[in-house]
């Protein structure tokens, strides 16, 4: 079956996620995080492309961005990935890939879905059970978004700045979010749109990117179908999906 063409869409949010090759690690040593960060700064000045929430973690990359140009998005990630790859390479006398060959990426209608991708991104080493609170993990935006750390690479969104008047009542309502676990409905939603490189948001969303794409693009549930099973005491034509 032929892989689905990614969307890149002007000015519409766009979660990216970038894994290891055969998931094997990208990240080594410390100087390896601070390296990449250094390189993804300077190519999101390059694309003038806005990134909202980010994190590093051993063998894979999400990020959270809003390019001003869809064409940037390839170019971001080509000139980061050629510049880290070469850094590791000579770092490490290896040769050869160090990523995946193909990204995946799902666009993200903001109103619905942004702050919900956010959480779900720099939760990431929580959910891998490599801390027990975000703001312990040094390679996350979370910091930034969420306790006002400076971190010269994040924009903030529009519906990231419409959380408080202040940058301390947005720092508050920001880490409010967090103090819920996020869920497991939301987590399925946003992973499998990724996986299938398919957009994430209402029917309304939905059929806006139909219309601009023209192709009908919905995530299709993975795996067996759903199993239907007739409710108790409720007429055989009525049923409720398990």
């Amino acid at each position: 079956m032929p892989r689905r063409p990614r969307i890149h869409l002007d000015g519409i949010p766009l979660h990216i996620v970038q894994r290891g090759h055969n998931r094997e690690p990208c990240f080594f040593a410390e100087a390896d995080y601070q390296s990449y960060l250094h390189w993804l700064t300077e190519a999101l000045a390059e694309t003038e492309c806005q990134l909202h929430a980010y994190v590093l973690m051993t063998n894979h990359v999400h990020l959270l961005l809003t390019p001003k140009k869809a064409a940037a998005v390839p170019r971001l990630l080509m000139s980061l990935g050629r510049r880290y790859v070469q850094y590791v390479n000579r770092t490490y006398q290896r040769t050869g890939t160090l990523w995946d060959s193909r990204y995946k990426s799902s666009v993200i209608h903001a109103d619905s879905y942004l702050l919900t991708c956010m959480r779900y991104i720099e939760l990431n080493p929580v959910r891998a059970a490599m801390v027990e609170d975000p703001a312990h993990y040094r390679w996350t935006s979370y910091r930034a978004n969420g306790l006002g750390q400076t971190d010269a690479r994040v924009t903030p969104h529009a519906l990231y700045l419409a959380l408080g008047r202040t940058q301390r009542e947005r720092l508050a309502a920001y880490r409010a979010l967090f103090r819920a676990q996020l869920e497991r409905e939301a987590i399925d939603d946003i992973s499998l749109a990724l996986n299938q490189s398919q957009p994430l948001g209402n029917s309304r969303f939905l059929a806006r990117i139909e219309k601009l794409t023209g192709e009908r693009r919905v995530a299709r549930p993975r795996g067996r179908p759903r199993v239907r099973t007739a409710v108790p005491g409720i007429g055989g034509n009525q049923q409720n999906l398990r």
